[in-house]
């Protein structure tokens, strides 16, 4: 059985940076734990990445706090999850919106051929969470799409209950609610 973990934007910015709120840094062992018991060859990550010109994006637009520029301390990835990460070689996929670029050749070529199982986790559940979900459920239609509500959250409590909602009615199985 192919089974992968895809760490979403565990990233300084969004734990304790720029858009960082309380309780996102209470992930780190967690998230690290799962990362490790998956190991090589299983795992792969996410960072949200933004140029010098983010105000100017359509994200930048609507949501006007400069994070995640690539290169700073923000845009790197946190904590033991970090370390994590490299000790079992993740394969990182940078992404300059929501969700990953299927299309990108570059980010084809980093995914599986295959997956039957994927389970994602980290930050936001609201936004790139939900919609890395969607682009994974797309790209590999038979296989089970999986969120632990335990290793993902949001600023806003009340909108991660409703997405974790959300990523049910998408047939997204969400463990630990």
């Amino acid at each position: 059985m192919e089974e992968y973990l895809f760490v979403i934007d565990y990233q300084n910015d969004f734990v304790d940076g720029a858009l960082g709120f309380p309780g996102a840094e209470t992930l780190d062992g967690p998230i690290a734990r799962r990362v490790r018991q998956y190991g090589p060859g299983r795992v792969f990550f996410t960072r949200d990445t933004h140029g010098g010109d983010y105000l100017s994006t359509r994200e930048g637009r609507h949501l006007p706090a400069v994070h995640c520029v690539k290169g700073s301390a923000g845009w790197e990835l946190f904590g033991e999850t970090a370390v994590a990460l490299h000790e079992v070689g993740a394969q990182g996929i940078d992404k300059e919106s929501f969700g990953i670029d299927i299309t990108d050749p570059a980010v084809a070529a980093a995914l599986p051929e295959r997956a039957d199982r994927i389970e994602l986790c980290g930050l936001v559940s609201n936004i790139c969470v939900i919609s890395n979900a969607a682009v994974l459920q797309s790209r590999y239609p038979q296989a089970q799409i999986v969120v632990d509500a335990r290793l993902t959250g949001s600023f806003d409590p009340v909108l991660n209950e409703k997405t974790l909602d959300v990523l049910q009615g998408l047939q997204v199985e969400v463990l630990g609610r």
